[in-house]
């Protein structure tokens, strides 16, 4: 929790325990000119709420004009229907962001629009790009400028630069210069672009909007536009039907003609980053095949076999740690309980007049349903230790309730190494299980007995569908738990060790 002064209050700005996304992108094309995109990606933007809070962003083109509106905080504080009625075109683009690289501030929230000689094109992106300094450099010896410091700016400059060559050709020019995770929708003129990075790290996949009364069911008959969204989840909001994934290293380009697929690069290592089942994703999504809550599920099943301890109660860390319980409750049969109340209207900032606000407000966050828990040997399910702050602070809660005893069981392997696609990752040295063993780290967050699920545990709980089964390039970015990442890094960008 850090604190910034007021002449009269001052404002806590709340750190929550976790890894967080960098952020969720979408994008709307509509077949009709005349029917209005943004009020869809308005939709798509509330169901990735969750992958960004600090801004939020929309751009529609019409008549070759591409306007914007943006702003910080959530995606109900930008936009209400005034606003969203002076965003006008068949087609657009959405973000909703959590820095990772760059500050935050306005400057540096998305969409970035860039309007040159040749038309305007607005570029939304998920993902970290690890050689973003170079490219920049090169950029600025070009003589283009930039305006944040972000590192999504150097997408859409370097489609800029190359768009005279066609927009097909500056899209292939541009992601086969850039490396590093990244999930792009693009706006320009008369389009709407999808790109996957060639690991598939960041995720991304495509919708179908159906024409009222159509018959034949999804994909079938003609439809009315098409969907890109970071997650499925938001297609649905919109109105839309989930078709497929973007494969990595694909690109789509959606016309009022055509929908055009390519790849733009040799096969590589498939890599989705583990942490979007863990944690990132909204649990009805599903991604590449897996669905998020089934695998939660699963995870939970594994952790109860893997590492059992008499109980009396297994409750869940609101929210995604709930699933994990309920499927360690499963295995173990120990009795499955809500003994945790998340308080959801806490944002990331809140007023804190005098100091003992301040002190309390670290304990807004959760509250403990004391006739749940009182006299009984409980099992506390979360998905992830980053800083060890909030998990030691509800061992406390649990004990002050009347809690006999608190065992904590994990969802997730030890997260010991810094993330660089993507994810805000603390410094290295201040992840516990970093710096602790198991023992250690059980003894300091005061807790009778600690386990994390293990990495062959997290993997089997991420079966992949039997039709990607036998690719032996199928798998998962593991970095932030094993240090081993599916591209080299510049330990100089994204997450400090």
């Amino acid at each position: 929790m850090s604190i910034v002064e007021d002449d009269k209050l001052q404002r806590v700005i709340y750190q929550d325990d976790k890894l967080h996304e960098e952020c969720g992108v979408f994008g709307v094309f509509c077949n009709d000119p005349e029917q209005e995109a943004a009020p869809l990606v308005y939709y798509g933007l509330f169901s990735l709420q969750h992958r960004g809070q600090e801004s939020a962003g929309i751009a529609a083109v019409k008549d070759k004009v591409i306007e914007m509106q943006k702003g910080m905080g959530l995606v109900s504080d930008t936009f209400n229907p005034d606003v969203l009625s002076r965003i006008n075109g068949s087609v657009a683009v959405g973000h909703v962001r959590y820095s990772t690289f760059g500050s935050s501030s306005l400057v540096n929230a998305q969409p970035f629009v860039s309007r040159f000689k040749l038309g305007s094109i607005a570029v939304a992106h998920n993902g970290t790009l690890t050689n973003a300094d170079v490219v920049r450099e090169l950029l600025e010896d070009a003589g283009i400028g930039f305006i944040s410091s972000s590192d999504s700016e150097v997408i859409v400059n370097l489609i800029a630069k190359n768009y005279k060559k066609g927009l097909e050709k500056a899209l292939t020019d541009t992601i086969q210069f850039i490396k590093g995770s990244y999930a792009l929708v693009v706006l320009t003129d008369d389009a709407l672009v999808g790109a996957r990075d060639p690991n598939g790290i960041r995720p991304l996949c495509l919708g179908q909007l159906d024409c009222p009364g159509q018959l034949g069911g999804p994909g079938l008959g003609k439809s009315s536009g098409w969907i890109l969204s970071s997650e499925s989840c938001a297609i649905e909001a919109a109105g839309g039907t989930f078709i497929r994934d973007i494969e990595p290293g694909e690109v789509v380009i959606i016309s009022r003609d055509q929908v055009l697929s390519f790849s733009f690069s040799e096969k590589t290592r498939r890599a989705i980053c583990a942490f979007e089942y863990v944690y990132f994703a909204r649990p009805d999504s599903v991604i590449d095949g897996i669905d998020v809550y089934g695998s939660r599920i699963r995870a939970g099943e594994i952790l109860g076999m893997e590492s059992a301890v008499a109980a009396d109660l297994v409750i869940g860390v609101p929210d995604s740690g709930i699933p994990a319980a309920i499927g360690y409750g499963r295995a173990t049969g120990t009795p499955f309980g809500m003994g945790i109340v998340k308080n959801k209207y806490i944002g990331r900032t809140f007023i804190a007049p005098g100091q003992a606000a301040r002190e309390k407000a670290v304990s807004l966050k959760h509250f403990v349903i004391r006739s749940e828990v009182s006299g009984k040997r409980v099992v506390l399910i979360d998905d992830s230790i980053v800083r060890g702050t909030t998990s030691r602070r509800l061992v406390s809660l649990l004990k002050e309730a009347g809690a006999k005893e608190v065992h904590i069981r994990v969802c997730s392997p030890p997260v010991r190494f810094p993330c660089y696609f993507g994810i805000d990752t603390p410094h290295r040295k201040d992840l516990i299980s970093n710096a602790s063993n198991a023992d250690e780290l059980c003894k300091s967050l005061g807790a009778d007995s600690l386990a994390f699920i293990t990495v062959k545990g997290l993997l089997e709980s991420l079966e992949l569908p039997a039709v990607q089964s036998d690719d032996k390039d199928a798998g998962f970015c593991l970095g932030c738990f094993t240090g081993e990442y599916p591209i080299p890094v510049s330990y100089k960008h994204g997450a400090a060790v």
